[in-house]
């Protein structure tokens, strides 16, 4: 059996976690949501085509992308503590996070509204609707089901990232599994860290799937 010491560390792993995910998730879809309807939206294809600006936004997007999590959570280690006051801890994880999540939102809210069936963009055009009619009457609602599936999809994405933050002390279920699995062979925390970080991921995938058919209209 586990000591009272190592279950209150590992309740505040949780905590951690639980808190750099959804702060982070938060943070990123602020930043995300609007960026992929611009990269919908000014598509040469899209409601309000702007191609110039659309492949801009589209090298930023595949930039960040590009860049491997653990190695842009190193490279922002001096941004983080000139923001923060601090590279450890849960909240200067949270800007890395943010960093490398926004893109990879923006991408998957890119896909979802892409889904929609023309015909009823076309539809509403013809009615005279304004871009920003049309996006937040038409393809948001439309798209609903896919943007949520995708949420969840990136909070699970997020939550493997915060593991990773393990690496340089940034807290949670990660940092435990490290400290304690990897440097000092605990195999038990390390098995345990796993087991719950999966039953996590399972639980937000139940949600996201379970929010996704209230949405569906078809359904």
């Amino acid at each position: 059996m586990f000591s009272q010491a190592v279950i209150n560390m590992i309740g505040k792993g949780i905590l951690e976690t639980l808190y750099m995910t959804l702060l982070s998730s938060l943070l990123a879809y602020i930043l995300g949501l609007p960026l992929g309807i611009l990269l919908v939206v000014t598509d040469k294809d899209g409601i309000a085509p702007f191609v110039i600006l659309n492949r801009i936004l589209g090298v930023i997007v595949n930039i960040f992308r590009s860049v491997p999590f653990i190695i842009l959570l190193v490279a922002l280690m001096s941004f983080t503590r000139a923001i923060i006051g601090t590279s450890l801890g849960p909240n200067a994880l949270v800007v890395p996070l943010v960093i490398g999540s926004a893109p990879y939102i923006a991408r998957l809210v890119e896909s979802s509204l892409k889904e929609v069936d023309q015909g009823i963009i076309e539809a509403a055009q013809s009615m005279g609707a304004s871009p920003l009619q049309i996006v937040f009457k038409v393809l948001i609602p439309e798209a609903m089901p896919s943007l949520i599936m995708g949420s969840a999809i990136a909070i699970i994405t997020i939550l493997g990232y915060s593991a990773m933050g393990g690496f340089v002390g940034a807290g949670g279920l990660g940092t435990i599994a490290i400290n304690y699995g990897y440097y000092r062979n605990q195999s038990d925390i390390m098995l345990l860290t796993i087991a719950i970080l999966v039953l996590i991921v399972q639980g937000l995938q139940e949600i996201g799937t379970r929010l996704m058919k209230l949405s569906d209209r078809r359904l």
